[in-house]
């Protein structure tokens, strides 16, 4: 495998984003959303993951965090896609179960190409997390599952403090998502021949 990173740039009457990563780095984030709870949970991906990311994002947070988020998520899974390539030699699957406290969340994600969402146990979280409504997550993971292509398996096991619950979300994809990207051997991990 050669060099594996990869940048996506997006801008909208709603946004302005710019995300580069680099697959094969030290857990190094550069992360200015505008919302500093996306940038904690931005900067624990990166640092569990050991990937290299940057992200900046320039949003209507007059409105509310939603569209930047989203955009984020887009950004970073164009991005995530263009430094797999063709995804030859990767484990493919990742699977990490991660607590925080008393929150306890596990993440699946395969790098198959087919996008897929599940996001069991989100009721766990409560309504508001860091001024924000719990479902922007959701929509969040979900905008990262669809443009990396993965079928990503979110489950919060129980928990009862909102940030803690997050926090071992994101630390638990940055896991998977570490696994799920090593190297591995030389074919295409798929006995198709490709994915799709």
């Amino acid at each position: 495998m050669g060099e594996r990173f990869g940048e996506f740039v997006r801008e909208t009457g709603e946004t302005k984003v710019s995300v580069r990563i680099d697959l094969d780095g030290t857990g190094t984030a550069s992360v200015d959303t505008g919302v500093g709870f996306a940038d904690h949970m931005l900067s624990l991906l990166s640092f569990w993951g050991r990937f290299d990311l940057m992200v900046s994002c320039r949003g209507d947070l007059e409105v509310d965090a939603h569209h930047s988020l989203e955009d984020v998520a887009i950004c970073l899974g164009e991005a995530m896609r263009l430094a797999l390539g063709d995804r030859v030699g990767i484990a493919r699957v990742g699977v990490a179960k991660v607590p925080m406290d008393e929150a306890l969340c596990e993440v699946v994600v395969d790098l198959s190409g087919r996008p897929y969402l599940v996001y069991r146990g989100g009721d766990a979280l409560p309504p508001v997390i860091a001024g924000e409504e719990r479902d922007l997550w959701r929509e969040f993971f979900k905008s990262l599952a669809f443009t990396i292509r993965a079928n990503l398996h979110i489950h919060y096991e129980y928990g009862q403090n909102g940030h803690h619950l997050v926090e071992a979300a994101f630390k638990a994809l940055g896991l998977a998502l570490r696994r799920a990207t090593t190297a591995d051997g030389t074919r295409v991990p798929s006995t198709k021949g490709s994915l799709d």
